[in-house]
């Protein structure tokens, strides 16, 4: 494509360029450049693209985006957001690649990465072909990809999306962070529908109120556009139990679904029950009604199938088809997952790391957990402080065995996240080790049977970022370490005896 017929989409006027290449590539990071590249300088939060626009030309770059007035031998077109140019370039540059999709979004604080694989897997078992975008990967029909963020940058995005259209990709799933919203990541998506999960506090160091980071979330659903395609109609499938749906429903233009548990829904759950080894309850929707028998466990994850069906029946897939394939689900790797290896206790390990997420799965332990509870539990650094106490409170409250430890410290003090979750709980009874693996053998030793041991807000993850280093760190693998040999130094323990 030549470069001034990409410019051309900007819509900026006549872009006056000496020179007009032929343009083989879009970049953002200088070590990709070469020739032929076009290079769009981006502020991020640690490193200015305008620093490395020289390194990328060095490299071939035959032009460069910029918001400033660069000293460079190649055309340097000023605009004054190369964030917003960049999505608006790439769309254009890999062809609109959203435009052939059926693209279903998911937001929320909880519940995302499980509802898009629920999505997923119905898509499949309908017979088609599905990508998926999300906090632990990048699928492209059987391939899979490593992704840095939950929701990656529009370039990569549109060039994702090209691969897959490609492929023969019908359908792709993706999950869209409040992040990715606000920095317009997902600029140019044409989504299909969009889903809700529910809004509880997170990412508050980054949002600064509850308010901000609610409207950062409806963003996705004004963004769904303002026509009715009678042809393709665009859906906004909305948690009716969840008050910001309310916001979100004024919000959008596109035709509406609901679904919940407590409040009247199109979609709904009824006469649930809950055991160890699953959930059962009574679906009713608009296409009819059946009884469900899941593998999976808790209300959380009611939600989640409720969400994934509605996601599911707008997007043309018929109810039986869908509620057959959710009872076949397994669940997601870190998601209330368990680790066996024939001990007489439960283990679970799970990717809860908000206060609501944390509180649902320990109430629903409480609801099959004939012993004890133990949780592992920490808060990541350079995050939300305000919840740490309140995390702190929750494993206090519903755990009799609390264990306050490290999670991802990234640049702060292991030492000073426990203090700020101690400030929660002063007076309670709970134990404070900072190293992760010791809490975690330290757990597996005290265990007896009939206990369940919850093992928090890691997950699927596979890494401990502590400073600027990354270490291997499973939290899985560890478990089933500890379980194995069932021993452990108590000497970094700190015990605090509950007040009489």
């Amino acid at each position: 494509m030549k470069l001034t017929d990409l410019l051309s989409r900007l819509h900026f006027g006549n872009i006056d360029v000496s020179e007009d290449p032929d343009i083989e590539s879009i970049e953002m990071d200088s070590r990709n450049a070469g020739k032929g590249s076009l290079f769009i300088c981006i502020k991020g939060y640690t490193v200015d693209g305008h620093h490395f626009a020289r390194q990328a030309v060095d490299q071939g770059a035959a032009a460069v985006i910029a918001e400033r007035e660069l000293d460079l031998p190649v055309p340097v077109i000023i605009v004054p957001d190369s964030s917003r140019a960049m999505a608006v370039l790439a769309d254009a540059f890999y062809g609109q690649p959203t435009q052939k999709l059926h693209l279903i979004g998911v937001t929320g604080t909880n519940g995302k990465t499980t509802t898009a694989h629920l999505i997923d897997m119905v898509l499949q078992s309908a017979g088609r072909k599905t990508g998926m975008i999300g906090t632990m990967y990048i699928k492209i029909g059987d391939e899979t990809l490593e992704v840095r963020n939950t929701t990656p940058e529009s370039l990569t995005l549109q060039k994702t999306f090209r691969k897959m259209a490609d492929s023969g990709i019908s359908n792709a799933v993706m999950e869209v962070s409040s992040h990715a919203l606000h920095m317009g990541r997902a600029h140019g998506c044409d989504y299909d529908v969009a889903v809700f999960t529910n809004l509880t506090q997170d990412h508050l160091d980054y949002h600064g109120t509850m308010d901000a980071y609610k409207q950062a979330k409806g963003l996705l659903f004004s963004q769904l556009g303002n026509t009715f395609n009678h042809q393709n109609p665009k859906f906004a499938v909305l948690n009716q139990d969840d008050p910001a749906s309310e916001e979100y429903r004024s919000m959008t233009a596109a035709h509406i679904l609901t679904y919940g548990i407590d409040q009247k829904a199109d979609v709904m759950a009824s006469d649930i029950k809950m055991t160890s080894s699953g959930t059962a309850f009574l679906l009713q929707t608009p296409y009819g009604s059946r009884n469900m028998k899941l593998k999976l466990i808790g209300k959380f994850s009611v939600y989640n199938v409720l969400a994934a069906i509605g996601a599911c029946l707008v997007s043309g897939i018929p109810l039986e088809t869908a509620a057959s394939a959710l009872e076949k689900a397994d669940g997601v790797r870190g998601r209330f997952e368990l680790v066996d290896a024939g001990q007489p206790f439960a283990v679970i390990v799970d990717y809860a790391h908000t206060p609501d997420s944390l509180e649902n799965v320990l109430t629903t332990i409480q609801q099959f957990s004939s012993g004890r509870t133990f949780v592992v539990v920490g808060c990541g650094g350079d995050r939300d402080k305000t919840k740490r106490p309140i995390m702190a409170q929750i494993a206090v409250k519903y755990a009799d065995e609390p264990i306050f430890t490290s999670d991802n410290p990234r640049s702060e003090d292991a030492l000073a996240i426990l203090a700020d979750m101690e400030k929660g709980v002063q007076g309670s009874y709970y134990h404070s080790i900072a190293n992760r693996e010791q809490a975690i053998y330290f757990a597996a030793a005290n265990a007896r049977p009939g206990d369940v041991i919850l093992i928090a807000g890691k997950g699927h993850e596979t890494y401990q970022q502590i400073g600027n280093n990354i270490y291997d760190f499973d939290d899985r693998e560890v478990a089933l370490k500890a379980i194995s040999t069932l021993k452990i130094g108590q000497s970094a323990v700190k015990d605090h005896k509950r007040e009489q």
